[in-house]
């Protein structure tokens, strides 16, 4: 059975959006080769309608190294409860919202390799409801934020367990969680 690990960055102080303005300085080669690592053995994308229109702008562009390609290469499945422009970013799959909890229940039966979802949200809390969401992986950046969109939300609470951690040269660590039995 398929693995789905989300992924995300969050500040020391649990807030995750806008890391393109903080976790950049965080993510020197080191942290390249390993995301380079979790990614190589995922042939999908699994992402939010937001999440999924902010990264459509930025990475079709990108190329020339092999996290990128690869990433760019996959297919990336974008859930969403309105319509939602794909043309930019192929190959790319819509799942309706409300088939969210069948359709990726086939996708993760199916033969395959990891999912990995970006970021943190609704998506996630629904997975990890539906007993779909096998892996959080939080990248932590050494800085304190003071505010903004939290790393998890009400529905989120639940029980985990430590399965790993990673620390590199830049001060971020990684912690990976799975959900407790």
């Amino acid at each position: 059975m398929r693995k789905i690990i989300s992924f995300t960055h969050a500040t020391l102080d649990g807030y995750i959006d806008e890391p393109h303005k903080w976790s950049f300085r965080y993510s020197g080669e080191e942290f390249q080769e390993y995301g380079l690592e979790m990614t190589l053995p995922a042939d999908a994308l699994l992402l939010g309608r937001i999440t999924y229109e902010g990264m459509a702008q930025a990475w079709p562009t990108r190329s020339g190294n092999p996290f990128a390609d690869h990433v760019n290469s996959i297919t990336k499945y974008v859930v969403a409860s309105r319509p939602v422009d794909t043309s930019a970013w192929n190959p790319t799959v819509v799942i309706p919202g409300p088939d969210l909890l069948d359709e990726v229940s086939r996708l993760k039966q199916a033969e395959g390799g990891d999912i990995i979802i970006w970021g943190t949200g609704q998506l996630t809390d629904a997975l990890a409801a539906g007993s779909l969401l096998d892996e959080y992986r939080i990248c932590t950046s050494p800085i304190i934020k003071g505010g903004g969109e939290p790393l998890f939300r009400p529905a989120s609470a639940a029980t985990l367990e430590l399965l790993d951690q990673k620390r590199f040269a830049t001060g971020a660590v990684i912690h990976a969680y799975g959900l407790a039995s």
